[in-house]
């Protein structure tokens, strides 16, 4: 049996994590990347995902720098994205250590880069984050250009899109959910899980443990958490305790951490 991934997010702007809530980054929480990164090394953590969310392009080249600092430290998968828009900067985020590169915006402009990207790393480089946002009559549209413009289209009919161009991987994000507190949004999350045969990593609006595993009955292949880990000590490790309870094989200090049997 695959055992489930357990993904911390560090969302930079300007170099800096932030916490994001609704796509809102106001709040510092590590004026060193680095610092965050070192923390969740000593704590296990499957992958670390890298995401860029200023507002400018020019902060690419910082960018680019943090991803060299935190490569020298980081002892799992590094995943990078933001401001990808060219096959340069894509070389230059995986020659400065990152292992998968994330991708959004091009999802929508610029579907040849995707398709090149993936036909020069593979399939397993390509990671498509995706952003759900809900109008106020319910109906789920995606976001792109870090959250600031609406496409009319089905979640899982964007899922089925980015597997067609070359994408090994789906990061699925909800913005009304994101750092809102109430779990993932497990509606649209199960419909793209159905949807697509690649892994799916669910991530936004964990506030318990038990959003954890909820995620993982609906489809999901592995579990981000950005805000929470951040706040709570040890988290990754309780994180990954509270998912071998429940019954899900989870991967910890490189062994396998099986679920606790029913007396």
């Amino acid at each position: 049996m695959l055992k489930k991934r357990l993904i911390a997010v560090l969302i930079l702007r300007d170099g800096q994590v932030v916490q994001s809530v609704r796509f809102k980054h106001t709040n510092v929480i590590h004026y060193d990347a680095v610092h965050a990164m070192e923390t969740f090394n000593k704590w296990a953590v499957d992958e670390i995902v890298i995401l860029n969310v200023s507002r400018d392009v020019a902060s690419r080249e910082k960018f680019a720098k943090v991803i060299e600092r935190i490569s020298c430290h980081c002892f799992v998968p590094l995943t990078a994205g933001g401001w990808i828009t060219n096959d340069a900067y894509a070389q230059k985020l995986l020659l400065s250590g990152a292992d998968k590169l994330v991708v959004n915006t091009a999802l929508a402009d610029d579907k040849q880069l995707v398709c090149r990207l993936a036909l020069r790393y593979g399939r397993q480089c390509i990671v498509a984050s995706m952003d759900m946002k809900r109008d106020s009559s319910g109906h789920t549209k995606i976001a792109v250009d870090r959250g600031s413009r609406l496409i009319d289209v089905r979640p899982e009919a964007w899922a089925c899109m980015a597997v067609e161009l070359g994408a090994g991987e789906i990061l699925f994000n909800s913005v009304d959910h994101d750092g809102a507190r109430k779990g993932y949004d497990l509606e649209s999350l199960k419909k793209v899980c159905e949807a697509v045969t690649v892994p799916v990593i669910a991530f936004g609006g964990v506030f318990t443990w038990s959003h954890l595993v909820e995620g993982i009955k609906a489809g999901a292949s592995a579990v981000a958490v950005a805000n929470l880990f951040h706040y709570t000590e040890q988290s990754t490790r309780k994180a990954k305790t509270y998912l071998a309870d429940s019954g899900v094989f989870v991967r910890k200090q490189g062994q396998c951490l099986a679920p606790m049997k029913a007396k």
